[in-house]
Order: C-alpha cells, then sequence, then structure tokens
C-alpha cells in the first residue's frame, strides 16, 4: 500500500463551520428549562419504601457468613421461590390498587 504526501489532501472545515450561533434569548436566561419529567411506578414506590426503613440484622448476616464458611449453608429452593411468587404478586396488585 502506498501512501501519498499529506500536503495534497485537504483539512476538515472547522468546528465552528456549519454551526449556528446560540439565540440571544437562550444565553439570557438564568436557568435551563427542564427536558425531563420523571415518576417513580408504584412498584419502585413499593420497593423504595421498603429501603426507607433503614433495618439491617448484622447478626443474622454473620450467622448466615459464619454457616457458608463452615459449609453448613443450605438453601430451601421451595421457600425462595414462594417469597419470589409473593412479592411479585404484592407488586402486581400494589400497582392496581
Amino acid at each position: 500500500m502506498k501512501i501519498g504526501p499529506l500536503e495534497n489532501k485537504s483539512a476538515p472545515p472547522p468546528a465552528s463551520v456549519g454551526r449556528k450561533p446560540a439565540s440571544d434569548t437562550a444565553a439570557s436566561s438564568a436557568s435551563p428549562e427542564p427536558s425531563a419529567k420523571v415518576e417513580l411506578s408504584a412498584a419502585a414506590s413499593v420497593i423504595a419504601s421498603g429501603l426507607a426503613d433503614g433495618s439491617f440484622d448484622s447478626q443474622k448476616v454473620e450467622r448466615i457468613s459464619r454457616a457458608i464458611r463452615e459449609g453448613n449453608f443450605t438453601i430451601d429452593a421451595q421457600a425462595i421461590a414462594d417469597k419470589l411468587i409473593a412479592n411479585a404478586s404484592e407488586l402486581l396488585d400494589g400497582g392496581r390498587k
């Protein structure tokens, strides 16, 4: 592959070419206009309210950590599945109220 001299290539136009100057009204406004409105869904509100209480059981965490380290931690898949279904049902029903 042969590469020619750089002098023969045209330079790209400067970045300011083709841009319109900002209007005076937009530049003089003190605060920008909001561009988006955000609303939380009912499910997000339920989740946020559950996290807001700040409860944390450090003793339970320590018991579980110790059981994992010792190899004695067992998982009850049926209980997890039941709680997931109940939680999903609660979240779905909460949006209909």
